[in-house]
This record gives C-alpha cells, sequence and structure tokens, in this order.
C-alpha cells in the first residue's frame, strides 16, 4: 500500500471501527451478530495496518523530531483501544477503576474516533489514483481482509484449545453473570439512575395516551402469570438469562382499547428513563414483576420492568410508571437516558 493509502486506510478503518461499536449497542438478537462480526474484522485489519504504518514511521519517531509527541500518544490510544477489545474477547469479564474493560474499550475507541476526525479536517490529502487503483493496491486490500477474516475465524478456536474464558462469551462479547439465579444477577443502571424505593401502596402503573380506556393498575394487578424465558444483554459486558413473569405488554394494550392513530408505544421510567418502540414490537413485550419466581427487588425495578427480548439491556426500562400511546416514535426517548440520572427522581431526591 502506498503512504498516502495507508494514511486513509487507517482513517476509515478507525471510523468504521466506530461506527460497528456504535451499531452494537443497538444489536441484541442473533440475526444481528454481523455488525459484532464486522468490528472483530475491522480491529484485526486496523491492527495489520497500523504495522506497516509503523514501520515507515518508525526512523522518524525515533528521531525524535518536533510533534513526535502527536505520534506517539495516537499509537498509544489506537494499542489501548485495540488491547482492550482483545483482552475482553479472551480473557473473560474484568475491569479498571469501576468499569469493565468492555466500556474501557469503547471510551479509547470514541476518544480515537474524535481525534482521526479532527486530524483529517486539519491535514487531510486527497488520495491520488495510484493510491485507490491498480493491482498492488487491489492485491494489498485483498490481502488484509483474507487475513482479518481468517484471524476473525481462527480466533474461538484457538480460545477454546487454550481453556480461554473468551471462548464462553455470547455473539455480544458478554459474559454470563446469574443465569436463572432469580434476583442474584448484577445491578446496573444506564448512566446513573438510582431512584428511592416507593412508598408501599404508592406505585401505579398509567396507561395513557391514544387508548380508549386509560388504566390505572397497582402492582399485584400486573401479576397475570404472564410469563416468557428471556435474555437481558448489558452493553457494560453480561448476561443473564431469566424466567420472568407478569403481564403482557400486549394483553394490556388490549385492555385499554387502542384509539385510531395508535402506532408507538412509549415505556417510561420513574427517573423519565424511556423509550419508545412500534406497536407490533411493544405487543411482543412483558412488564415483569418477578424474575425466577422472585418478587423484582428494587435494584432490578420493583414493582415492574420491561423484559425486551432481543434488545440491548438499556432498552429493559426498570421502575416502569407509564405506558403512553402516541401516533409518532419518539426520537428524544435515546437522550433521556442522559439526562433522567439529573432529575430529582433519578438522583434519588424524590
Amino acid at each position: 500500500m502506498t503512504p498516502r493509502g495507508t494514511d486513509w486506510g487507517l482513517a476509515l478503518l478507525v471510523l468504521a471501527g466506530l461506527a460497528t461499536g456504535l451499531g452494537t449497542w443497538f444489536a441484541g438478537s442473533p440475526g444481528a451478530a454481523w455488525v459484532f462480526d464486522a468490528h472483530a474484522i475491522g480491529g484485526t485489519a486496523l491492527a495489520v495496518v497500523v504495522v506497516v504504518k509503523l514501520r515507515r514511521v518508525w526512523p522518524r519517531l525515533r528521531a525524535r523530531p518536533a510533534g513526535a509527541w502527536r505520534g506517539v500518544a495516537a499509537l498509544a490510544c489506537v494499542a489501548l483501544v485495540l488491547g482492550t477489545g482483545l483482552a475482553w474477547s479472551s480473557a473473560g469479564r474484568f475491569g479498571l477503576a469501576g468499569y469493565t474493560a468492555l466500556v474501557w474499550h469503547g471510551a479509547l475507541g470514541a476518544v480515537l474516533g474524535a481525534a482521526v476526525f479532527a486530524h483529517a479536517r486539519r491535514r487531510a490529502i486527497r488520495p491520488r489514483a495510484r493510491d485507490l487503483a491498480g493491482r498492488r493496491q487491489f492485491l494489498a486490500v485483498a490481502v488484509l481482509g483474507a487475513g482479518a477474516v481468517a484471524a476473525w475465524q481462527l480466533q474461538r478456536p484457538a480460545e477454546r484449545a487454550l481453556g480461554l474464558p473468551g471462548a464462553r462469551r455470547r455473539f455480544t462479547g458478554s459474559y454470563d453473570a446469574g443465569s436463572f439465579t432469580g434476583n442474584a444477577f448484577p445491578t446496573t443502571s444506564w448512566v446513573a439512575d438510582r431512584p428511592r424505593p416507593a412508598a408501599p401502596g404508592a406505585d401505579r402503573l398509567r396507561v395513557t395516551g391514544r387508548v380508549r380506556r386509560p388504566l390505572e393498575l397497582t402492582p399485584a394487578q400486573l401479576d397475570r402469570g404472564d410469563a416468557l424465558v428471556a435474555t437481558l444483554d448489558c452493553t457494560g459486558g453480561f448476561y443473564s438469562t431469566q424466567r420472568w413473569r407478569g403481564v403482557s405488554l400486549g394483553r394490556l394494550l388490549d385492555e385499554a382499547g387502542l384509539a385510531p392513530g395508535a402506532r408507538h408505544v412509549r415505556v417510561i421510567s420513574r427517573t423519565g428513563y424511556r423509550w419508545s418502540f412500534a406497536l407490533p414490537d411493544a405487543r411482543t413485550l412483558l412488564l415483569a414483576t418477578h424474575v425466577g419466581e422472585e418478587p423484582l427487588t428494587h435494584g432490578h425495578g420493583a414493582p415492574c420492568r420491561l423484559v425486551a427480548p432481543g434488545r440491548r439491556g438499556f432498552q429493559w426500562i426498570k421502575w416502569v410508571e407509564r405506558i403512553e400511546v402516541h401516533h409518532d416514535p419518539d426520537p428524544a426517548a435515546p437522550a433521556s437516558t442522559v439526562w433522567s440520572s439529573f432529575t430529582a427522581a433519578g438522583r434519588g431526591d424524590a
């Protein structure tokens, strides 16, 4: 590869890694496993291109010219991103300073992506035709791609042969934690929601919006015996498969009666945290009051939480307070996952 082609290849692989990394947050079903595969293959290709780049610039870096620290810092960031990703996928679930290696991998990847974008805006040089075309360039890219795919295919067999924990991870990269143990699985909240437990008898679930008969239900009225086995897969790096019991959201929507124009359902937490689902998807969800025949604990969202099979854990809304039926989707829902932690209820002040 030409020097300029190498630089552009590095930039594109970093940005592709950032895009596929973000995509993994929303890929919870086996049919979306290709997003994780693409992320892993891209990371392997990035490691190879970094080695090619380093061989070319190492003599200059050793001479310590002005500004060399930028190159060293960039190299260190790339090494940390690739290293944390490889360590997580092979060595098992571990963390540093209260955050898992997977979280560090994502945070460092975001920093690297921002740095590459800023560098490209300042100093990018347009590629020439010979940097993109030609037999040598085609062969180099083909060999790089084939090698990355081969390394990705060999990783799981190698982990199994060496007895590494990575061989037991789910396709999302998450590791099992407390499956079929009731409330014993890890307690986490997206960002920092930490509401107080509700006063006894004060909790109510309301179904409102485009419905014919608004509902107001106590926690006891939500335990209808509807049950399913589903896997909560947290973007922080663990998964837990449990038997959940409560009431089907589809059943509640039928009881409320849908009014004309009902197309989207918002599930809203007491903290203001919420997510929106298309009506056909919402009908398949469960409002759980029990896990493994145990009543949900407060940390797991009591008196009821959403169970959303095939979706990542941050969409399994806890401390559900309202179900709202609307005509339009809710584009502001992703922002609520951040600002809910700053509300009075989210901080535990109300």
